[in-house]
């Protein structure tokens, strides 16, 4: 080796986007939450211990993780100049070696076995090694300033605030990679605001009593769909770092920020904690405490779908369809609205259809891949996409005649001067609920069908019809 040049790469936001120890946390939350609990008490041993105890439990697929390929092949060009790679991370050893044995780059693997190899024993083991400045290095974080000092070429990837400005100050600088978007349209893309028009139902309630024009309720209705939003952000961002080995086999999904490696794991897990603590602190201030019971139900519910519901045939659609229909209770608790069996019963059978839109859609797309006979993370079978699609379209139908009985009710008489002008909206929901099934079938429909919706020119005049029909029968 001597004289030989000498490359030490950092593995965890430098090599990948990613951060296997974090990763790997949230599959051991995911497959095995009883032991979850018992890891809380490893960390107590020292990280070392904590990692090793980890990486003995679960492992991430190497294969999918979202590599930094601007620095993979700039070391693929180092590697046929002679220089020899080693791959210095702090994450556990044999993870590490997987990651160099399905690279196929690296010449040594140092990682963490009995001692935490970060920062000044990552600096020390380099050192021991190659000497003083024998080595140059690649790294991100603050923490891999104390190894830069000894390096004799300092190589920053994709850096943390302030991280390359006193990498600078070291001297010695070499390549500089940072190739990241716009830190906010990551963000935005992270906490699925786009989502948020899911939680205009928490209107529903103001709109069916007929208060729309009550200022105070409205404020209310207001900020129960930012605490709903908040929440739900919370929620996508937990159910993001649980699905990451999924996720990262979709066809759309893997393109998530987290799955994608765009979006920092540390920083997630920091908006997760702040948006639901805001979300609760504002629900519990500022309205009234049967909704932010209702919100509470709802994230329950939700952590209990990420965690195991939705890998349970029939009981995840169900919920999901229970998801939907929360929110609107949440907006009848916000205004102390009551709630109606009408309302209930159309909320619940509409929202079943789509939540079967939802899961068609992802068997259809695992079909056309031929990815086998199962969904990842779900327990349906390919087999069983005629019968979701029958199941589906009979749901949606049902909340038409819901609708319909609706009309005939002496609660619509009191409602509306005209009521039968209401009928219209049975045929526009008939032809807009046949027309998502008919795009779900032929495999052109998003992954959430309440998305497809937003975004579709012929749901949105729909819509308009739709709720036009209503304000013309209230006159």
């Amino acid at each position: 080796m001597a004289g030989q040049r000498i490359i030490a790469v950092d593995l965890d936001g430098t090599l990948i986007r990613s951060d296997l120890l974090v990763e790997s946390v949230f599959l051991l939350l995911r497959y095995h939450p009883l032991l979850f609990v018992k890891a809380l008490f490893w960390v107590l041993k020292g990280k070392a211990y904590f990692k090793r105890r980890i990486a003995d439990a679960v492992s991430p697929v190497v294969q999918t993780l979202p590599y930094n390929q601007p620095l993979v092949a700039w070391l693929e060009a180092q590697k046929k100049t002679g220089a020899r790679l080693v791959l210095a991370t702090a994450s556990e050893t044999r993870l590490a070696r997987d990651v160099a044995a399905h690279l196929g780059l690296f010449d040594e693997v140092l990682g963490t076995e009995n001692q935490n190899l970060a920062s000044a024993n990552k600096r020390k083991a380099l050192v021991a090694r190659y000497g003083e400045q024998g080595f140059e290095y690649v790294g991100n974080s603050s923490a891999d300033l104390n190894v830069w000092s000894s390096a004799n070429v300092v190589h920053v990837v994709n850096p943390e605030f302030g991280v390359l400005a006193r990498a600078r100050r070291i001297g010695r600088m070499g390549q500089v990679f940072d190739d990241r978007a716009s830190y906010l349209r990551v963000l935005r893309k992270a906490l699925r605001l786009h989502q948020w028009a899911k939680n205009l139902l928490v209107f529903v309630p103001l709109l069916a009593t007929h208060q729309i024009t009550n200022l105070d309720l409205m404020l209310n209705g207001v900020l129960a769909f930012v605490c709903f939003g908040m929440c739900a952000s919370s929620v996508y961002i937990l159910n993001d770092l649980l699905d990451l080995k999924d996720d990262r086999q979709h066809r759309t999904k893997r393109n998530r920020p987290l799955a994608a490696g765009t979006f920092p794991m540390t920083h997630a897990m920091v908006w997760m904690v702040a948006l639901l603590v805001v979300a609760f602190g504002v629900a519990l201030a500022a309205l009234p405490w049967r909704f932010a019971l209702v919100l509470c139900a709802y994230y329950v519910l939700t952590l209990g779908y990420s965690l195991w519901i939705k890998r349970l045939v029939m009981l995840d659609v169900i919920t999901l369809a229970m998801l939907y229909t929360v929110r609107v209770v949440a907006g009848a608790a916000a205004i102390f609205a009551p709630l109606t069996f009408w309302i209930l019963a159309f909320c619940m059978f509409m929202f079943l259809s789509l939540a079967f839109v939802k899961r068609y859609t992802e068997l259809y797309d695992a079909k056309e891949q031929r990815k086998g006979d199962a969904v990842p993370g779900r327990g349906y079978q390919l087999q069983d996409f005629e019968l979701l699609a029958s199941l589906g379209s009979s749901s949606g139908y049902l909340s038409v005649l819901v609708l319909a009985l609706y009309i005939n009710d002496a609660a619509a008489l009191t409602l509306y001067g005209h009521p039968k002008l209401l009928w219209v909206a049975c045929p526009l929901l008939l032809f807009w609920l046949s027309r998502v099934w008919l795009i779900a079938h032929r495999g052109q429909m998003n992954d959430d069908p309440i998305v497809f919706a937003l975004r579709d020119r012929v749901s949105q005049l729909i819509g308009l019809a739709f709720a036009g029909t209503f304000v013309l029968a209230s006159l």
